[in-house]
């Protein structure tokens, strides 16, 4: 159904490469912080969250150049107003729930699954920062789910490295377990992310291929 891809090879500069700068500061707060002021903040992510709010996950705007441009463009705002946040910390722990995305494999899961005789439902990645999992799931309704089993590493303060261990697609009454295959998985596809802006109701997220990905916290919370 979904496809697990190999990571991409290409170079990456964290925006703290002193390890031991990092950790003392992560220990400081592991908690959100931000330079901009919450107006400044609150006008820009209505700004964001207006611009997909009509593009179904990003389906439309795969052939909509010039709307990407514009979201691309609010997202790096976005991420200039988060840019002194820690968003590694418990406050990534969450049901996050897709709300737009440029990755492309994810979204022809969720364009052809009618073809299947199903649609998808929410797109979700949960996080659990204290036990360093992470769960890219798609769900089925009314009862199917296919969902990948990562593990995670904090590697500052906004970036994640996470590695594919296994997967599974589920049915009302059947399980079939997939093995391990490479490192990354659907609207993840690489084996790192950033989360370069971070509050209580969304997040906004780089990628090391150039896509980005929109997030807002789940009203449930997701379970195997």
């Amino acid at each position: 159904m979904a496809t697990a891809l190999l990571p991409h090879h290409i170079p990456f500069n964290p925006q703290n490469t002193n390890p031991n700068s990092f950790q003392s500061h992560y220990r400081r707060s592991s908690t959100i912080t931000c330079s901009a002021t919450t107006s400044e903040a609150l006008s820009a992510k209505r700004h964001l969250l207006s611009l997909i709010s009509d593009q179904e996950r990003g389906l439309k705007t795969l052939r909509d150049p010039k709307k990407r441009s514009e979201i691309v463009e609010a997202i790096d705002a976005m991420a200039v107003l988060g840019q002194d946040m820690v968003t590694t910390g418990d406050s990534l722990s969450a049901t996050w729930r897709l709300l737009w995305t440029t990755e492309k494999e994810q979204l022809f899961i969720i364009e052809k699954a009618p073809v299947f005789g199903t649609r998808a439902g929410d797109v979700l990645q949960v996080i659990d920062v204290e036990n360093r999992t992470l769960n890219n799931v798609i769900t089925f309704p009314p009862s199917g789910v296919f969902f990948v089993r990562s593990t995670i590493e904090i590697a500052s303060s906004q970036r994640v490295n996470f590695r594919f261990t296994s997967a599974v697609l589920r049915g009302k009454d059947w399980e079939f377990p997939l093995p391990p295959y490479g490192q990354g998985w659907c609207f993840i596809s690489t084996n790192m992310f950033e989360s370069v802006y971070l509050d209580d109701d969304i997040r906004v997220v780089k990628d090391i291929r150039g896509d980005y990905l929109v997030v807002d916290r789940a009203p449930y919370s997701w379970k195997e």
